[in-house]
């Protein structure tokens, strides 16, 4: 079927998850799963930020290195940081030294603050967001998926959270953050995981405000 690959494995998946164990290991367990976590949901849409103009594989192969610079992405520690934490982070060859993306993690970690205070959480806030089914496309190839880079939704949050302050966080960037926290499963029609993400959508426990 269109934008499917069949890895060295025998599997079938997304074009995009190619032969690499790393990115076999994303895509299989992680990408599309439901997330109502608020530290690795702040990762998540941190990390999309700081992939802009990048491929996923680079971020990817930095995570850990990431989450030891950002104090583990906890949002309530990175709001903290200052010009120092920024000249520091700016010397660390282990991340993407990029002094915008830097910056607006730490404004974003400030504005997540905000944002719980609002909400309750992250997760209550951004899962309210999730589409209808009648809002998603009937068949999922890579020419659809081509074709949507971002959606009426990831313009709306895009929207919502910039009128609250967050940078970094244009639709193309959030429509990723949406695909790899689950708000919706892009895995395509035939890929092994497709299912199984479903099944994990259907069992989740979507949250509410506190």
């Amino acid at each position: 079927m269109t934008g499917l690959i069949e890895g060295s494995d025998g599997v079938a998946r997304c074009f995009w998850a190619g032969d690499r164990d790393d990115y076999r290991h994303y895509h299989d367990h992680e990408w599309g799963r439901p997330v109502a976590d608020d530290r690795r949901l702040f990762e998540k849409i941190c990390l999309e930020g700081f992939q802009s103009g990048l491929s996923w594989l680079t971020i990817l192969r930095k995570r850990e290195n990431f989450r030891a610079a950002f104090a583990g992405f906890d949002f309530d520690k990175v709001a903290g940081f200052d010009e120092k934490d920024v000249e520091r982070l700016l010397q660390n060859p282990g991340i993407v030294r990029h002094r915008g993306k830097i910056e607006s993690t730490i404004n974003n970690a400030r504005r997540a603050q905000d944002l719980v205070a609002e909400a309750g959480s992250l997760a209550a806030w951004f899962w309210a967001f999730e589409p209808r089914p009648d809002q998603r496309p009937r068949k999922l190839d890579r020419a659809t998926l081509a074709a949507m880079p971002t959606t009426e939704t990831s313009t709306l949050i895009s929207k919502e959270l910039k009128k609250r302050g967050w940078t970094f966080v244009g639709p193309t960037t959030v429509y990723a953050f949406m695909q790899a926290m689950g708000l919706v499963n892009d895995h395509i029609e035939g890929c092994h995981c497709r299912a199984a993400v479903e099944r994990d959508r259907a069992a989740f426990r979507r949250p509410g405000p506190a």
